[in-house]
């Protein structure tokens, strides 16, 4: 799971737990400004994920690390799909960001505050 966070201009994602092995990083840091948007989203897990370098895919159990489909990378860390919130970015290393939060609503509202 991650903990996402808004400290000053920067949207902050902490890895939690076992989920930093797996997906091969602890800590994200993206300026609000490369921010596009957010959305609950638990039907995301059901499309390609793409070529995984580095990160982990256990179908139906975990997805974590960095996708790379189509020329752009994603950053995945989901286990439950009913979880996940997908960041949009702009200008950064990911295009998206797909992650699994205790509470996707809560999530989305907290995101959606800080770019408005």
């Amino acid at each position: 799971m991650a903990l996402v966070r808004i400290v000053g201009d920067d949207l902050v994602v902490v890895m939690e737990g076992l989920d930093k092995l797996w997906a091969f990083k602890g800590r994200l840091t993206i300026p609000l400004a490369n921010v596009r948007g957010v959305t609950a989203d638990p039907g995301i897990t059901a499309e390609p994920k793409g070529i995984r370098a580095p990160g982990s895919h256990v179908p139906g159990v975990i997805t974590a690390g960095t996708f790379h489909q189509e020329g752009d990378k994603v950053f995945w860390d989901v286990r439950d799909p009913s979880k996940a919130v997908v960041v949009e970015l702009a200008d950064e290393r990911y295009v998206r960001l797909v992650l699994q939060v205790d509470d996707p609503r809560a999530t989305v509202a907290l995101v959606e505050n800080a770019l408005a």
